[in-house]
């Protein structure tokens, strides 16, 4: 169903120009001095002390990733005690991701975004921020995220690959992140010292051409306005879509409204590919009609575009929405079986929106709805 679900260990295409080649087993730990979700610069100086050093490149957009955020917090704990020093970094140069790689999360990659899913998921490991220059992970060679590399007391590479089997927590079977670790601890000869990864491919530099590309692509496509009666408003609250419908009542007149305008243009564009769909509603008089396309074409609102064809606003409201107060903006999703998921009047919290699609779009594994709606 998703691209991103196949097993990556390299990344090839049109848009890969570069190779990246993975750090070669025994070599010594690439220096890195990077900034952190918690404000600090951190260093590989900063951790020599520890016995053992995992560095595991992650980052916030893959759900391959986010099946993963709680067992690296895991790992730091348990091995705490023990003097093992864990450090996620992510590699991923934003402007390289194309909008609709977003499909299975709430934020991209930049370090602010970090920030948020560290408090959203009250991450406490270290997490660190290489997208700027990707310096560090060019010196690793991550294939996706994520990749784990497990350093001796010497800091040489000692194993490099997946931290265990599945991203299906209940279908665990090995853990060679975990039996590498034990083995350095204990002064054993690593076994397994390399695995293929699966994940998200890096987001490396040289693909910010595939997402200016895709960018050109939106911004080809027509900005269409369609008039909406009484009845067609009846129909759409039913969603005749089959898809996840996001509806948005909006006005030019308001501040708002036009405000979160790009951030809900984005959210379709972000999950497009996963059968959501975007109608927008404008609340102005059919004559406004020009204002309204003037809007759209500057918001490039590829959306599904309605304005109300009478002067009645309060009966199209009631037709919608008998229970609606009315105001704008008024923002709803509906499920494909006319369930309401969310229903709000005043602005959005746009990842409070996206955290409830995600957690109601279907997919292949349980696990990623279940992320969206646990803390």
């Amino acid at each position: 169903m998703w691209r991103i679900l196949i097993l990556v260990t390299f990344s090839l295409g049109v848009w890969a120009q570069e190779s990246h080649p993975i750090l070669a087993q025994g070599s010594p730990a690439p220096n890195f001095e990077l900034p952190g979700v918690d404000g600090k610069t951190h260093k590989l100086a900063d951790y020599a002390a520890s016995p053992v050093l995992v560095v595991v490149f992650a980052c916030n957009h893959c759900p391959i990733s986010q099946m993963y955020e709680r067992r690296i917090a895991e790992l730091t704990a348990d091995y705490k005690d023990r003097g093992v020093a864990v450090v996620a970094i992510q590699p991923n140069d934003p402007k390289a991701i194309v909008i609709d790689e977003l499909d299975s999360s709430d934020i991209s990659d930049s370090l602010e975004e970090m920030k948020i899913r560290a408090q959203y998921k009250h991450l406490t490991y270290p997490y660190l921020y290489d997208g700027e220059t990707q310096s560090v992970s060019r010196a690793f060679g991550p294939q996706a995220t994520p990749h784990v590399f497990v350093f001796d007391s010497g800091r040489r590479l000692r194993y490099e690959g997946r931290m265990d089997n599945s991203y299906r927590a209940e279908l665990v079977k090995t853990h060679e992140a975990r039996d590498a670790i034990d083995a350095l601890l204990e002064h054993r000869e690593v076994a397994v010292k390399h695995t293929g990864v699966f994940g998200c491919s890096t987001k490396w530099r040289e693909k910010e051409a595939a997402r200016l590309a895709a960018l050109r692509k939106i911004e080809a496509q027509p900005v269409l306005l369609e008039m909406a009666s009484a009845e067609e408003l009846k129909k759409l609250r039913t969603n005749p879509t089959g898809k996840t419908l996001l509806v948005s009542f909006w006005a030019t007149w308001c501040g708002s409204c036009i405000h979160e305008f790009p951030d809900l243009e984005d959210t379709f564009r972000m999950y497009g590919v996963r059968d959501v769909e975007l109608v927008t509603v404008a609340a102005n008089m059919p004559d406004e009609k020009s204002s309204v396309q003037r809007i759209l074409e500057k918001m490039h609102a590829t959306s599904r575009n309605l304005l109300f064809d009478s002067q009645d606003t309060a009966t199209l409201q009631a037709a919608f929405d008998p229970t609606w107060e009315s105001a704008v903006p008024y923002t709803v999703v509906i499920a494909p079986d006319g369930k309401m998921l969310y229903q709000k009047q005043g602005s959005v919290d746009i990842l409070e929106l996206r955290r409830t699609i995600l957690g109601n779009l279907p997919s292949d594994y349980a696990g990623f709805n279940k992320y969206w709606s646990e803390p």
